[in-house]
């Protein structure tokens, strides 16, 4: 499965412009990764140079707001099978990045 569809990429990418414009942290995220069990990304915004914004999780306890590059998160396969990461097919936004932060560190991981 694709990671990122051309529709999901053309949000990011428009995401991104409106932000470097308003600087609103009260964008909806776009789309939800998962994989290796414990890591969750939640995307709002990706910029020309493939690098992403959104909410990280690890599955360390310390979800934050950040960058990550699509590149990488593409490169990863988790043992012992190998498997990539995953776009969640039917996951929908239900609160705005901000929210879904605050959530997180409260929770110390992403529940959405």
């Amino acid at each position: 499965m694709k990671i990122l569809t051309n529709p999901i990429t053309k949000q990011l990418r428009a995401n991104s412009v409106r932000n470097q414009i308003s600087e609103d942290m009260n964008m909806m995220p776009v789309v939800k990764l998962f994989g290796g069990g414990a890591c969750t990304w939640l995307l709002s915004e990706l910029d020309d140079n493939g690098i992403a914004f959104g909410l990280c999780d690890l599955g360390f306890g310390t979800p934050e707001l950040g960058y990550v590059s699509m590149e990488e998160l593409e490169a990863i396969r988790f043992p012992p099978f190998g498997l990539p990461i995953e776009r969640d097919r039917h996951w929908e936004p239900s609160q705005t990045l901000a929210q879904y932060a605050d959530d997180a560190r409260l929770n110390g991981r992403i529940a959405a």
